[in-house]
């Protein structure tokens, strides 16, 4: 998943024997209702501020309950506290992503992406190619993170400028980087799924691959048919694109160093802020020999000296940066808010937090899971319990590691009563909680997507095909009985 350099596994999940079913469902109850008239009242501004504070609101709602529950204010604003923190990492990437994307633009690297991948892709195939890229991608870097903001970036420009749907092409991205997110060794989930389980991890990943490629071909077939029925209404306008970008930008191969570089480091294991860092200054160098007009102008100057590039660059990683062209549909393109245009995303990150800290404080989380797991005594009910469980905990606490961490304390006995064996749940924690999280906008995955992709969740929700279809494998295999590894016990002589 997202590199953050927390301990999931080491979380603590309260557990409050005095609170009932219906106390802890009272704050997502209040919480779904508000989001819902919040979204009908703002529409697509719902992310612009009202949305965070409707999760402070639900968090409020929570600790009132937890309040009439003997719950101290203080161990709440302690557990808030905790859940702000090991979201540390997850806000110092989007604030470095903001800034590699500002100097990424000015440099000249996202247009020659851009300009070569014109000639390059086939509209045709186009939403298909963003799958595979994207998968390929995720599966050598662990993250489907880094992938959105690398060539998930690239490949939404790319869709801008063919005139096809991004949000058809976020949900390709997506589709893509979460395929690699859940088979990637270098995964956080993949990782943290197991050992909640109880399993190792290329058993883990050897289980998966019996839900998870059927998934990715659908997926693939569902993008190629949609390919071969859609009119690109930027295709024929190609050529006067690619003039402009010339116009406006030196285009040059060895500018696809940077991202080549960026992207090895993070396959060699190099930590992503110092990776995405190094991407930042590495560009930054590259605009200064590559685009030198582009960064004096920047910097409000005709020549380029020291004071106006420090300024330009300075500028491009920090505050909105736009790069007029000659051709319209390219300016908003070729525009960046740099480390200042996540702070929405920011925001919105620790109001989520803040919800979840305070859910999690006064035992909901813990109660809502066991009484998901009374309502089913079938195996296909326990696999279904633990799919409704993550799904759940995604759109309340907000957080992916939390659907992960809290079904699979919660779930791994029961699977062992049932004689299977715990891949059966590792498996399917990340088909149900890994993949799921990026479909809700005020969960952190949700929000840093949508955030780094400039593409609302709801626009590309229909369309991240492997996402939702993914929970629906689980339990088809479930349900007709497909592997279904059972548990075996050594016997010794």
């Amino acid at each position: 998943m997202e590199s953050q350099s927390t301990q999931p596994e080491n979380q603590n999940i309260e557990e409050n024997k005095e609170l009932s079913i219906w106390e802890a469902l009272i704050p997502v109850f209040a919480l779904v209702g508000m989001l819902a008239y919040n979204v009908y009242v703002y529409e697509g501004d719902a992310l612009d501020g009202s949305n965070q504070f409707i999760l402070l609101m639900g968090g409020a709602v929570a600790a009132i309950v937890g309040i009439f529950n003997k719950v101290s204010f203080d161990s709440m604003v302690d557990e808030v506290a905790q859940n702000i923190k090991s979201t540390t990492g997850a806000i110092l990437i989007l604030l470095m992503v903001g800034a590699l994307a500002g100097t990424w633009l000015v440099s000249g690297i996202i247009p020659t992406m851009i300009y070569y991948g014109l000639q390059i892709l086939n509209p045709t195939i186009f939403l298909a190619a963003c799958v595979v890229i994207c998968a390929v991608i995720s599966v050598a870097t662990g993250s489907s993170w880094t992938t959105s903001a690398t060539v998930g970036i690239a490949l939404i420009g790319i869709a801008n400028a063919l005139g096809i749907s991004v949000g058809m092409t976020a949900g390709a991205i997506l589709s893509g980087a979460y395929f690699g997110d859940k088979m990637s060794p270098l995964s956080d989930t993949t990782n943290l799924a197991p050992a909640m389980a109880g399993t190792d991890l290329f058993t883990h990943i050897r289980y998966m691959m019996i839900t998870t490629v059927p998934t990715i071909i659908l997926t693939l077939i569902i993008f190629i048919i949609i390919g071969l029925n859609i009119e690109p209404s930027g295709s024929t306008n190609t050529k006067a694109i690619l003039s402009s970008i010339e116009e406006s930008f030196t285009i040059s191969p060895w500018l696809f160093v940077v991202p080549i570089l960026v992207i090895y480091l993070i396959i060699r294991k190099t930590p992503p802020l110092i990776a995405l860092l190094l991407g930042t200054l590495l560009a930054a160098a590259a605009a200064l020999f590559f685009q030198p007009g582009i960064i004096a102008s920047i910097g409000g100057s005709e020549n380029l000296t020291f004071y106006s590039a420090y300024k330009g660059i300075m500028n491009a990683i920090t505050i909105d940066t736009s790069i007029a062209t000659s051709n319209e549909s390219l300016n908003d393109l070729f525009s960046s808010g740099g480390m200042a245009g996540m702070l929405k995303t920011i925001w919105l990150i620790i109001c989520a937090m803040v919800f979840g800290g305070i859910m999690d404080a006064i035992g909901a989380l813990s109660r809502i899971s066991k009484a998901l797991l009374n309502l089913f005594h079938t195996t296909f009910g326990l696999f279904a319990s633990t799919v409704v469980s993550c799904l759940a905990l995604n759109a309340t606490a907000s957080d992916q590691y939390l659907s992960i961490v809290v079904p699979g304390k919660m779930f791994a006995k029961a699977y062992r009563e049932k004689g299977l064996a715990p891949e059966n749940l590792s498996r399917t924690l990340e088909d149900s909680a890994t993949v799921t999280s990026v479909l809700v906008p005020w969960n952190t995955c949700g929000a840093y997507h949508s955030g780094v992709l400039g593409v609302p969740v709801a626009s590309y929700f229909g369309y991240a095909f492997f996402n939702y279809l993914s929970p629906f494998t689980t339990l088809l295999f479930a349900a007709l009985g497909i592997k279904i590894k059972q548990l075996t016990t050594k016997k010794t002589a």
